[in-house]
C-alpha cells in the first residue's frame, strides 16, 4: 500500500481543532462513554470541515484511497477524527473503490472501533455499495460476519442492507439475525429490529409475519424496535 498523503491527517486535525467548542467535549465523550477524548466538534461543524477538507480529493487507485483514511483512523487522538476517517469513506472520488477489497479496511476500522458509532455509519452506509457491486462474494462475507464471536462484526451483517428498500435479499437479512436471535446482547437485539423496522417501510405485511412467526426466540426489545412504525393487528 502506497504511504498516505502527509499532510491530511494534520490538516484535518487543525481544521477539527479550528471548529471545535471545547466546553462541550466531556458531554459528548461522557455521552458516548468514549474512552478516546472529543474536541468538541459536533456534527454538522464537523461535515462542514470534511466537505471543505476533502472535496476534490482524488486517488489513482483504492490503495491510495485506504492509505488515507486508515492515516486518519490510526493516527486520531480525538474521536472526531475517526468520524472523519469515515466520512472520507464515502467521498464522490471514493465510489468506485466501494469494492470487496474494502472489505478488511471497514474491518479493521469495526473492529477497532468497537462501539456503535462507528459501526452504525460504516456498515449502514458502506456496505450496500459493495453488496450491489459484487454480489455473491459480499453476501458470503456477511453471512461469515453473522457468526463471528465479535458482535460488531455480527450486529455489521446484520444492518448491511439498510439502505436496498425494495431491493433487500429477505434470504440474506433472515440469515444474517438468524445467529443473534437467542442473543441476550443488547446491541444485537438492537440492530435486529432496526434491520427490521427499516424493511418495515417497504414490507409492513412481511415484517409482522416475521415477528409474529419468531415471537418465541425474538426479544421484545426487537420486536417492539422492528414493529415501532407499523400498525400491528
Amino acid at each position: 500500500m502506497p504511504p498516505a498523503k502527509p499532510d491530511l491527517a494534520a490538516t484535518l486535525r487543525a481544521a477539527l481543532a479550528e471548529a471545535a467548542e471545547p466546553a462541550r467535549a466531556p458531554g459528548m465523550q461522557a455521552y458516548m462513554k468514549s474512552a478516546m477524548p472529543y474536541l468538541g466538534v459536533s456534527a454538522v461543524p464537523l461535515r462542514k470541515v470534511c466537505r471543505n477538507l476533502f472535496a476534490g480529493l482524488a486517488w489513482p487507485d483504492t490503495s491510495a484511497w485506504q492509505a488515507d483514511v486508515l492515516a486518519i483512523w490510526r493516527n486520531a487522538e480525538f474521536r472526531e477524527e475517526r468520524y472523519a476517517a469515515i466520512e472520507l469513506t464515502g467521498e464522490r472520488g471514493a465510489r468506485l473503490f466501494q469494492r470487496l477489497d474494502a472489505l478488511p479496511m471497514y474491518e479493521e476500522m469495526i473492529v477497532s472501533g468497537a462501539w456503535w458509532d462507528y459501526v452504525d455509519a460504516i456498515a449502514g452506509q458502506r456496505f450496500w455499495p459493495i453488496l450491489k457491486a459484487e454480489g455473491e462474494p459480499m453476501k458470503q462475507a456477511m453471512l461469515t460476519w453473522s457468526k463471528d464471536k465479535d458482535i460488531w462484526k455480527r450486529r455489521s451483517a446484520i444492518l448491511c442492507q439498510l439502505k436496498a428498500k425494495q431491493e433487500t435479499d429477505l434470504d440474506l437479512l433472515y440469515a444474517c439475525i438468524e445467529p443473534s436471535l437467542d442473543s441476550k446482547e443488547f446491541f444485537l437485539r438492537k440492530a435486529i429490529g432496526w434491520a427490521l423496522r427499516q424493511y418495515a417501510w417497504t414490507d409492513p405485511a412481511e415484517v409482522r409475519r416475521y415477528v409474529a412467526a419468531n415471537a418465541d426466540r425474538l426479544s421484545g426489545l426487537s420486536q417492539r424496535e422492528a414493529l415501532k412504525n407499523i400498525a400491528v393487528g
